[in-house]
């Protein structure tokens, strides 16, 4: 199962702030925190964690921690021994942000602490495979990305889709950072151009974000890595469909009750013999042969329309399509919703034989 997390950072906030935000998360479906040891600069910033930790787990939270070899030598610990990690602060699992030689890595998943360790996802090098090779407890073993707080530093797609594939075709799970346009915090100090993980998410709506990275099929968790997203984004994340592209849609004034039966009740996929201007979903034109579109909205047609063919086409009409260009129309072809704009980069990811939905917005 995919699933959602947020990044809590205790030198950020109050007690009571920052388990009001672990409660609003949970009561929307949020089960992972990301926290960072190797930015506590006292014992009351590393007290306060370790109380909320303990608060998470009763909500039933997996918390990961951020560590590096000197993180654990400044603690006075070795790879050895984090089972103490686990018991001080309640945790779940270890995110290595530097990490080891490999054999270090594979030790530490065969610890009696069962905790899980999490690598680096975003080197893009052959680490993971070095570490598979000392022989891990591959139940133990996860993968996760940076996040990056420096605009214009941010992964580019093709080394990410590159540096994920490493762990999935070793059938590791993975996780990856998207960014809240309401939160301010990260491990060090204020973040005021976001933490995503991918440079292209730095400034877009979150969800879009996570649509994105859940609809690459690399992903399996998302984690919000900066602190304080607000309500409505833990909200529209919480509802977001883990598994089915969703593509939220504004319906023409004009757009007839059979076309929003059309749009909204029927399931739709790409037809495998993909055109590069229009995606199309054939099937709603073989139900619905013998209903009547009548014609309206049949000016020219732009990138992000979404179309149903009208009584003017015998043989295509009820059938629906996306435009990924924009075209002319000859007349045939009712525009009777819209993807709204910062969605339309998605219709460039759908796939052949891909299943898809639309979502209704109000304007």
């Amino acid at each position: 199962m995919r699933r959602l997390g947020i990044s809590i950072y205790s030198q950020h906030g109050t007690l009571n702030e920052i388990k009001d935000y672990i409660k609003l998360a949970h009561a929307n479906g949020f089960d992972r925190i990301f926290t960072c040891l190797m930015s506590l600069k006292n014992d009351e910033e590393r007290e306060k964690l370790q109380q909320l930790n303990q608060f998470a787990h009763t909500l039933g939270f997996d918390i990961y921690a951020d560590v590096a070899p000197p993180v654990l030598e400044e603690l006075g610990l070795s790879f050895r021994e984090i089972s103490q990690l686990k018991e001080s602060y309640h945790l779940d699992g270890l995110r290595l942000d530097m990490g080891f030689s490999g054999q270090e890595e594979a030790f530490m998943s065969l610890d009696a602490s069962n905790m899980k360790i999490e690598l680096n996802s975003s080197n893009g090098t052959k680490y993971v495979e070095n570490v598979l090779s000392y022989k891990p407890n591959l139940e133990n073993i996860v993968g996760c990305h940076n996040f990056y707080p420096r605009k214009y530093t941010g992964l580019s797609r093709s080394h990410f889709m590159s540096s994920s594939m490493l762990f999935k075709k070793n059938h590791i799970r993975t996780a990856a950072m998207i960014s809240s346009q309401a939160a301010k915090f990260g491990p060090w100090e204020e973040t005021p151009f976001g933490l995503p993980t991918l440079e292209e998410h730095r400034h877009l709506p979150i969800v879009v974000q996570a649509k994105d990275l859940w609809h690459t099929g690399l992903i399996d968790d998302l984690i919000i890595g900066n602190m304080y997203a607000s309500k409505e984004e833990l909200e529209a994340l919480g509802s977001l469909n883990r598994n089915k592209l969703e593509l939220r849609v504004k319906t023409s004034s004009l757009t007839s009750s059979m076309e929003e039966k059309v749009i909204f009740e029927e399931h739709h996929f790409n037809r495998g013999d993909v055109s590069e201007y229009v995606i199309r979903s054939t099937q709603p034109r073989v139900k619905y042969k013998n209903d009547s579109f009548p014609a309206h909205d049949t000016g020219n047609i732009e990138r992000g329309d979404v179309t149903i063919d009208n009584d003017l086409d015998i043989r295509y009409k009820g059938e629906l399509q996306i435009a990924l260009k924009a075209m002319p129309n000859a007349g045939c072809t009712n525009v009777v919703a819209k993807v709204v704009p910062e969605e339309h980069d998605l219709l460039d990811q759908i796939q052949p034989w891909e299943s898809f939905r639309f979502v209704k917005i109000d304007d």
